[in-house]
């Protein structure tokens, strides 16, 4: 790793926060995690964050080129200021700049599924293609949308939001504050809620209503966008496994039945666990005005 440029990547959600060192191949070396704190305390969340990434810095000798930040949304253009619905402790908290001030690093932030769009149009199952959807279906749901080549921003940096499309007509109230969300379903926190179990206890009829509740999404998303490829990750999604993917993949078919969506699929993310962090050094690469989706970072 001697003399090889290296990002830190830092993943902020709402169960785990981790932290790693990805190379201009995107490459993964080294990584470390922990549990996120439930505190009410911003400060004390923050100051949890540096130690995490910390940790990272002290297994290696060189210091990193720039610090990239897949953080759960919604938040401000570049996460000057975020608000993760699932993590009460952040309310417009400005989020890139202490990151910059605490770890002495560029720092550059954005979304955490948008940055898994951009490590999996880098070097995982969208490589090489030039619209799809990234999700993460976790403590939360989240997507990043790649069109013709280019990863979606938005008005303000929030757009690919697919936690927040309306699956469940009069569902269950999402803490955004409307009902029958698609993170209000099916993500970890809504399964615990719904079931009174955590996700990981979950029977065979919530997690095939869960994938179905994805496949809905995916084909209202496919209809709109024109895309043909949803690539799925996070803890819930890939714990449940092929009986989720399955019942996703029924709920698009039936739901994506125009000539350009008819051949959508959902798969497994390529990236895997490693997703995240992968993303988030490529936020990193990004900021620094590579260009990750064209298949390599050139400095």
């Amino acid at each position: 790793m001697a003399g090889v440029p290296v990002a830190l990547a830092v993943d902020i959600g709402g169960t785990k926060l981790a932290a790693g060192l990805v190379d201009t191949e995107g490459n993964l070396l080294v990584r470390h995690r922990s549990p996120t704190p439930a505190t009410p305390d911003g400060e004390l969340l923050l100051a949890t964050v540096i130690g995490v990434a910390r940790e990272v810095l002290e297994q290696v000798p060189e210091r990193p080129v720039v610090c990239g930040v897949a953080a759960a949304g919604p938040m401000t253009e570049g996460g000057e200021e975020v608000s993760p619905l699932n993590m009460p402790a952040w309310r417009g908290f400005p989020l890139r700049s202490r990151l910059a001030e605490e770890l002495g690093l560029d720092t550059f932030v954005d979304n955490d599924a948008k940055a898994l769009a951009l490590g999996e149009g880098w070097v995982g199952g969208g490589r090489g293609r030039g619209s799809f959807i990234a999700m993460v279906v976790s403590t939360g749901v989240g997507g990043g949308m790649v069109l013709e080549g280019r990863l979606l921003g938005g008005r303000t940096g929030n757009a690919g939001h697919i936690g927040h499309v309306l699956v469940e007509p009069d569902g269950h109230l999402c803490g955004c504050g409307a009902r029958g969300c698609l993170e209000a379903e099916a993500s970890g926190t809504a399964i615990a809620r719904i079931t009174g179990r955590p996700a990981q206890e979950a029977d065979e009829a919530t997690i095939e209503r869960t994938g179905e509740m994805v496949g809905r999404a995916v084909a209202s998303v496919a209809n709109l966008c024109d895309l043909d490829l949803a690539l799925v990750s996070g803890s819930v999604a890939l714990g449940f496994g092929a009986p989720f993917f399955d019942a996703a993949q029924a709920a698009l078919r039936s739901g994506a039945m125009l000539d350009h969506s008819a051949a959508s699929r959902i798969l497994p993310g390529a990236l895997g666990h490693a997703g995240p962090l992968v993303g988030a050094g490529a936020v990193g690469w990004m900021g620094l005005g590579a260009d990750p989706l064209s298949g390599s970072v050139d400095l």
